[in-house]
């Protein structure tokens, strides 16, 4: 055997001794041992150190390689919707000299119009883009009797729409288009709120080219439209009209955040345009994609607002007066009955019978509500379990 050192290939000469290496051959174990004295100074041997870095490694790797979703079996699909933080920008898109021009340029890549094909023709109406995997809200009293649904993006894109659900009762609607990446709208908070607040109202009418707009402020709050022989409740009120067409598209507010989606129903006052809050939009629609229905709680009365004069006497700011109560409906198993004045409902205050109908929609069947009335002058409380709407 030659030892000549030539044959040694460069750079690698005799193993450093056991004590100064992180690993051992097998056959140096033998020194080790359960039992077994440690290595000769009463150093620990540095095998099991390494052992089990190794191990806390690997757990590493694999950890993130699940997280990362390398090791994945199935796809997830990630869908975006923006909800407004506060304060959505630093300051409010509609002052300075480009305001109400900012507000449209930020929102109006989320506004869509919608051909809707029923028996009495076709119609154009407007809609936002909820989430970027292809739903949009919607005026639920423009689609619900829909054969046919072409919805035609900012971009120029002209899809087949469906039609995931509508409620009639809130005006809430949602459709849905097979397509991916879309530009979403800001949604913000209708409960943030105040009469005075300056807002815009932005349409679709004709599908392409650059958005309509009106601007106006918040006029009112909570208000009741009565229309086609139904009624809307707990509307928003703009002075900001609203064209034919643009129904079911967003009223936003001066940061440019959706907090309403606007109704064309037909009111005794046209000098106004009224908007579904976001906030009741959000909740219906979500019911919607997940059931195909919304399920609305009810007390089983018909009641009127209590008149400004009855109110001055009972020294109270407002409510509703009963009616009428349905045999067999919550109100009755609760003992309520006609000419009980209602002024709360859980934690609402109840100023008007269109206050009591959002105060109820706010629970769901099975929920149980203490209700403030007055009757014969004197102030009672009842317990109400709210039953499903019929």
């Amino acid at each position: 055997m030659d030892d000549d050192a030539d044959d040694d290939v460069d750079g690698i000469g005799a193993p450093l001794p056991p004590d100064d290496r992180l690993w051992r051959h097998p056959s140096e174990l033998s020194s080790w041992a359960p039992g077994r004295p440690a290595s000769p100074g009463g150093q620990t041997p540095a095998w099991p150190v390494a052992l089990v870095a190794s191990l806390v490694g690997a757990a590493l790797c694999g950890g993130l390689l699940v997280v990362t979703g390398s090791l994945a079996t199935e796809t997830r699909q990630r869908t975006v919707e923006k909800v407004a933080v506060t304060p959505v920008v630093s300051s409010p898109l509609v002052s300075g000299g480009r305001g109400v021009a900012a507000v449209v340029e930020q929102v109006a890549p989320s506004v869509a119009q919608l051909l809707v094909r029923t028996d009495g023709g076709t119609a154009r109406v407007s809609a936002v883009v909820w989430r970027d995997d292809g739903l949009l809200l919607t005026s639920a009293h423009q689609v619900a009797d829909a054969d046919d649904i072409t919805v035609v993006l900012h971009d120029g894109r002209r899809l087949r729409g469906s039609l995931l659900g509508a409620d009639l009762p809130t005006d809430v609607a949602v459709v849905s288009v097979e397509a991916n990446a879309l530009a979403v709208a800001v949604l913000g908070s209708s409960a943030d709120l105040d009469v005075g607040s300056p807002t815009v109202v932005i349409g679709s009418p004709d599908g392409l080219g650059e958005a309509s707009m009106h601007t106006g402020v918040v006029s009112a709050l909570e208000r009741r439209l009565d229309a086609d022989s139904r009624s809307l409740h707990g509307l928003i009120q703009t002075d900001a009209p609203i064209e034919p067409g643009w129904s079911g598209g967003p009223l936003v507010d001066a940061t440019g955040a959706v907090v309403g989606i606007t109704t064309g129903m037909a009111g005794t006052n046209p000098m106004f345009g009224f908007a579904i809050p976001i906030d009741l939009v959000r909740r219906m629609a979500e019911e919607l994609v997940s059931s195909g229905k919304v399920t609305h709680g009810w007390l089983g009365i018909e009641g009127a607002d209590l008149s400004d004069d009855a109110a001055e006497t009972m020294e109270v700011p407002g409510g509703a007066v009963i009616r009428n109560v349905r045999d067999g409906s919550p109100a009755a198993r609760s003992g309520l009955s006609a000419d009980d004045v209602i002024t709360s409902l859980g934690d609402h205050e109840v100023l008007s019978s269109s206050g009591l109908v959002v105060a109820v929609r706010d629970h769901q069947p099975g929920d149980q509500v203490v209700v403030g009335y007055w009757r014969d002058g004197r102030h009672h409380q009842a317990m109400v379990t709210i039953d499903e709407h019929p």
